[in-house]
C-alpha cells in the first residue's frame, strides 16, 4: 500500500436546523467490518498521537469535534489530510505509517478499525517499519 490509497470518504449528511446529522455504515462507508472502535481525546497542546504503522489493521478516523492532521508514510512518500468536518472520514489501509497531531482544543477523533487489539500488529520503530517495508513484508 502506498500514500495514494488513503483517501477521504464524505459521509452521509442530513441538513437540520435542530441540528444536523451523519452516520456511518461498514462495508458501506467503511470499506471494511468493524472490529474495534474507540477514541483519542483530552490530548494535550503540542502532544502527537499514533506513531505507528499496522500490518493487518485497516482504520478509517472520523474528527467528531475539533480537529488534526494525520500523515501517512508509505516509506517513500508523506501526505497530510486535515480532518475538521464530522461528515468526513479518512480511510488507511493497513501497512502504512501515521501520525496524528495539531490536535484543536476539546478535538475527539473516533477511529474504527479491521481488527481486534493486538499489539504485535503494532510496528513501533519506524526504522523497523521502513526495513518491512524495503523487503515487502508490511
Amino acid at each position: 500500500m502506498t500514500v495514494d490509497d488513503v483517501h477521504i470518504i464524505t459521509l452521509p449528511k442530513f441538513n437540520d436546523p435542530r441540528g444536523n446529522l451523519s452516520f456511518i455504515e461498514q462495508s458501506n462507508h467503511i470499506p471494511f467490518d468493524i472490529k474495534r472502535t474507540y477514541w483519542i481525546f483530552d490530548v494535550p497542546g503540542g502532544e502527537c498521537r499514533g506513531g505507528h504503522a499496522y500490518s493487518n489493521t485497516e482504520e478509517f478516523i472520523v474528527a467528531l469535534s475539533g480537529g488534526f492532521d494525520v500523515t501517512v508514510d508509505d516509506g517513500v512518500k508523506k501526505k497530510t489530510f486535515t480532518l475538521n468536518r464530522s461528515y468526513y472520514g479518512l480511510y488507511i489501509p493497513k501497512g502504512l505509517w501515521r501520525e496524528i497531531d495539531n490536535f484543536s482544543t476539546n478535538s475527539l477523533a473516533l477511529e474504527f478499525a479491521s481488527t481486534h487489539y493486538d499489539s504485535k500488529d503494532y510496528v513501533r520503530n519506524y526504522d523497523e517499519f521502513l526495513n518491512l517495508k524495503k523487503n515487502g513484508k508490511i
